[in-house]
């Protein structure tokens, strides 16, 4: 849990009666912004990669170390995150985008 998932991601997935479907999205995101990315498992560490939610509820995400530093070499200015779970399926859904419509991600 904590080599993967940050304080605050462990903090409000303690907050449900069943945290399991929660973490699963929260590392579907994860694996989502690799993606993105074009980089792999091992580029950078998963905590790097947080979930952090609104008062609303909505997601989004903070990067830090190695994940942020690879999203700034690529011109990522903004993240955009969906997540959906049910008791069997978790996914997530990561879109970058550019400080300017011009530069790539």
């Amino acid at each position: 849990m904590e080599r993967v998932f940050s304080e605050g991601e462990r903090a409000d997935a303690g907050r449900r009666r069943d945290p399991t479907e929660g973490l699963a999205a929260r590392f579907a995101a994860k694996e989502a912004v690799m993606k993105a990315l074009g980089v792999g498992l091992g580029r950078f560490a998963l905590r790097e990669v947080e979930v952090a939610r609104a008062p609303s509820g909505a997601p989004s995400l903070r990067l830090s170390g190695g994940a942020a530093a690879v999203a700034a070499e690529q011109g990522v200015a903004e993240w955009r995150l969906s997540l959906s779970h049910t008791s069997q399926v978790a996914q997530a859904v990561a879109v970058a985008l550019p400080a300017t419509p011009s530069a790539p991600c």
